[in-house]
């Protein structure tokens, strides 16, 4: 497959026609002056949080060909804008940058949108193992010609810990779905899933078939026969023979369908992390066509796919809404899944472990320290998957080794995850330049499960650990790994304020931190989490217009009623993407 290189972007496209219409006058005004009248607004009457220190809080926003102008009263605003600008009112909503998503999956969230909902309460009906059999059938029934055509049906987000049975569904339970078409259910985490024999069949999977490094297939008592349960590369050699299937329509209309899954919670910048170079070129082709309604940031996967860094789509600017940022090592699993890796022993280990079960690290010690040494000696950005303080351990050695072969640079390695971080090891990732992107939403989703299961009441406590961080006087950033839960601001920022549980604990109050921090980390830290809060992250004049619209102020309204914030609009560059 050729990489298609994407054509100059559509700001670039604003400004070059402008300066071209600068020559001829109509009605004894230039062209120019009436272009910039058509494109210019003035967003105002309702609460507008501008996300700068400067000024935290303005009357009204004036943008201009995608570009903040005027920031301040609505008189200046105005006299800003000039004649013939448009005005948009707020009705009373509130108006802030749109977020910035620090780490998340676009393409995989396209996955999520598209095929059966497996995911439990409050984000689907998946509560059992009848459910998701249910679900999985009702999907099917209405998707024949799409399961006809691919051969393959893709449930996602089951959680065992949130299951009845408290159990993984098996390839057996799967069968009883259907044993002629593979089945394939992808866990909540995105690092375990279940595969029904014909799937099993399909990728080539029998007794004979060893435990790949760095994961398993969980197998049937008293037998080497797989019980239809994998474990991290396990599962990700079975989805890759699987997905094969899908053609390159499908993939890209996944990739269309998370895009604007992501602009429905006001995301006007997503990741897509962990790309693989299929991937990078299936989002470049889509921004080639102009077909990326907002900003997709791409980590293709150190391991596999560091040809594209060669190529111009590894760039600091956006051309067709894409870039590639860097690259992403994966350290370790999940904690809910219990394969991240820990120091001292889960609390609960799971089934046929014994009590000394740590999880275990996804590569060996010599692939990281090569991973991040490749990186430092290119100056690309790295981003690193570390869950378990193990691994944590593992990327604080091979950042400081690195370090000190190449010398310090702004580089900002990112620890991503970051869930049992350690107070010791923050205080090493300060030394190093490290910069924790943290997933606070586990204290709503997990959290009771990781004090009673994973982790114990003492460890849980400090899952996250924001407020540590920003004691130290660092910057943080904060996500939802999409599709690992849904891209839903709200429910970030209220699990990043009150640290709630779903039984309504708070897990570590001494780790909350207040509402204004808690959106930086969404908006401007993160943009300069990836070198680019020299134009988005706060609404600032010569920033671009990238805007979120919600139906509630979320610096005044009651912190418990933060997760309900409905997002009502968003904007890239000025332009209308999502509306409610």
């Amino acid at each position: 497959m050729t990489l298609l290189i994407p054509p100059t972007s559509r700001r670039t496209l604003l400004a070059g026609a402008g300066a071209l219409a600068g020559a001829s006058l109509i009605g004894g005004r230039s062209m120019a002056q009436t272009a910039r009248d058509a494109s210019t607004a003035v967003f105002t009457g309702g609460p507008i949080l501008t996300i700068d220190d400067a000024m935290p809080t303005a009357e009204a926003v004036t943008v201009r060909n995608g570009v903040i102008v005027a920031v301040g009263s609505l008189d200046a605003a105005r006299a800003a804008a000039g004649r013939g600008a448009r005005t948009v009112n707020l009705d009373g909503r509130t108006l802030l940058p749109g977020f910035f998503d620090p780490h998340g999956h676009v393409a995989m969230v396209g996955l999520q949108a598209r095929y059966a909902n497996l995911l439990p309460a409050p984000d689907g009906q998946g509560d059992d193992i009848p459910a998701l059999q249910r679900i999985t059938r009702n999907w099917m029934n209405a998707h024949e010609a799409l399961v006809r055509d691919t051969q393959l049906v893709i449930g996602f987000g089951y959680d065992d810990s949130q299951l009845k049975e408290h159990r993984h569904p098996t390839g057996e339970e799967l069968d009883a779905i259907s044993d002629a078409v593979p089945i394939l259910f992808l866990h909540q985490s995105g690092h375990l899933g279940a595969a029904n024999g014909a799937a099993l069949a399909a990728a080539g999977v029998t007794a004979s078939t060893p435990d790949p490094d760095g994961g398993a297939f969980r197998r049937k008592d008293g037998s080497q026969q797989p019980n239809g349960v994998m474990e991290e590369t396990a599962l990700f050699a079975v989805m890759g023979a699987l997905f094969a299937r899908l053609d390159l329509q499908a993939n890209q209309e996944m990739i269309r369908e998370g895009a604007r899954f992501y602009s429905s919670f006001g995301y006007t910048t997503a990741q897509d992390g962990r790309s693989s170079t299929d991937t990078c070129r299936m989002i470049a082709m889509l921004a080639e066509r102009g077909e990326l309604p907002i900003d997709i940031l791409s980590f293709p996967d150190i391991l596999t796919s560091t040809d594209v860094m060669a190529t111009p789509l590894y760039r600091r600017n956006y051309v067709g809404n894409y870039r590639i940022g860097g690259v992403k090592l994966t350290l370790d699993g999940s904690p809910q899944g219990k394969t991240a890796w820990l120091s001292q022993p889960y609390y609960v280990p799971p089934e046929g472990k014994p009590a000394s079960y740590r999880g275990y690290p996804a590569v060996t010690e010599q692939q990281a320290l090569d991973a991040v040494e490749l990186a430092f000696r290119n100056d690309w950005q790295i981003e690193v998957h570390a869950n378990g303080d193990a691994a944590i351990d593992l990327l604080i050695g091979a950042v400081r080794e690195a370090t000190v072969k190449h010398g310090a640079k702004d580089r900002r390695p990112v620890l991503i995850h970051g869930q049992t971080t350690r107070m010791d090891q923050l205080d090493d990732l300060k030394t190093l330049g490290v910069v924790p992107s943290l997933f606070p939403m586990h204290t709503f989703y997990w959290g009771d499960y990781h004090r009673d299961s994973v982790l114990g009441p003492r460890r849980a406590e400090i899952i996250s650990p924001c407020h540590s961080v920003l004691r130290r006087g660092m910057r943080f950033t904060t996500h939802h790994d999409a599709p690992v839960a849904n891209p839903d601001s709200m429910r970030v920022l209220s699990a990043t304020v009150t640290r709630r549980t779903r039984s309504g604990d708070i897990l570590g109050a001494d780790e909350c931190v207040p509402v204004d921090i808690a959106l930086k980390a969404m908006t401007l830290w993160a943009a300069w989490q990836h070198y680019e809060d020299d134009r988005k992250g706060s609404l600032t004049v010569g920033k671009l217009a990238d805007l979120a619209l919600l139906d509630a102020n979320p610096l005044t309204i009651d912190l418990d009623r933060l997760a309900g914030i409905k997002v009502q609009a968003a904007y890239k560059e000025g332009e209308e993407v999502w509306r409610r």
